[in-house]
Formats: structure tokens, sequence, C-alpha cells
């Protein structure tokens, strides 16, 4: 098990501290995989420093895909994505 620390927003925060939000969608730039554990610490963008609050999490499922993996880079740069939990 790997532990890997991510700042997050303090909406997004409260979301996954609620339970209301159970991703995370971040760019690919880091290694993460099934059973690490992510904590998330609470930055505020308007003061630009951390909170102190923390959530740790364990890795569940990763997925990772690139834009034209469906081949739809095109559409995605020009409407987004949604990420739709189930």
């Amino acid at each position: 098990m790997v532990i890997i620390k991510k700042k997050i927003w303090p909406e997004y925060f409260e979301k996954v501290e609620s339970g209301k939000k159970k991703f995370e969608f971040r760019v690919a730039d880091f290694e993460i995989n099934d059973g690490d554990m992510l904590i998330l610490e609470e930055w505020d963008p308007k003061t630009k420093q951390y909170t102190g609050r923390k959530l740790e999490k364990v890795v569940s499922s990763v997925n990772h895909f690139h834009l034209d993996d469906f081949g739809q880079k095109k559409e995605i740069k020009e409407k987004g994505f949604y990420i739709i939990e189930l």
C-alpha cells in the first residue's frame, strides 16, 4: 500500500466527508493503484493555504483513460465530460 496526498478544495472536501461524493477525478500525473491510501488535504484556494482538515480513503478501484481512447478527443475538448456515479 502506498500513501498518496492530494489537495482538495473545501466544497469537494465537504461532499467526500459527508459521503455524497465517492470518487475523485484527477490528472494521471502520479501512480495510484487499488488498495493505496489517498489522503485528501483540504486546501483553501482563496488563502492558498491548507485548512488542516484531512480525509483518509482506501482506493477501491482506479480507472485510467486518455482523451482519445474512444475517438472523442475533439468532442471532449469542446464540451467537457461527466463523471457519473451509479
